[in-house]
């Protein structure tokens, strides 16, 4: 059986759809065996992929072909993770507003003026 590269990377459920992983693949964002290669390349068992999605770094193994995206239980018997875990001490920013940031009851919403004050003060 024979498999390409970014079809397979889209099967493991490491992407959403086979043209994102064409799209890393071509960007340089998954190395293989820590060389640049073409989305057409034929998946062999036992190479490394190397993906950076965002700021994480996964490092996955070729145990079996599969061509057919299924569930993610199926996915993982045709790869092993190698990638490093993560550390507790990282904290990402938040998305949302500050927890900190105290108004008085009923003082309604924000204007356009206390915004700027209150983000103002994270930097």
């Amino acid at each position: 059986m024979e498999v390409r590269a970014d079809t397979w990377l889209w099967a493991i459920r490491m992407y959403k759809s086979r043209t994102l992983a064409s799209e890393a693949i071509k960007g340089g964002k998954v190395k293989l065996n820590g060389q640049n290669f073409k989305a057409s390349h034929l998946v062999k068992i036992g190479e490394t992929f190397t993906l950076s999605i965002g700021s994480t770094k996964k490092i996955v193994e070729v145990l079996a072909y599969i061509d057919k995206r299924g569930s993610f239980e199926l996915a993982q018997k045709h790869y092993v993770d190698h990638s490093p875990k993560p550390d507790k001490n990282e904290i990402l920013p938040s998305a949302f507003f500050k927890v900190n940031i105290q108004r008085d009851k009923g003082s309604g919403r924000p204007t356009k003026k206390d915004r700027r004050d209150i983000e103002g003060m994270d930097q």
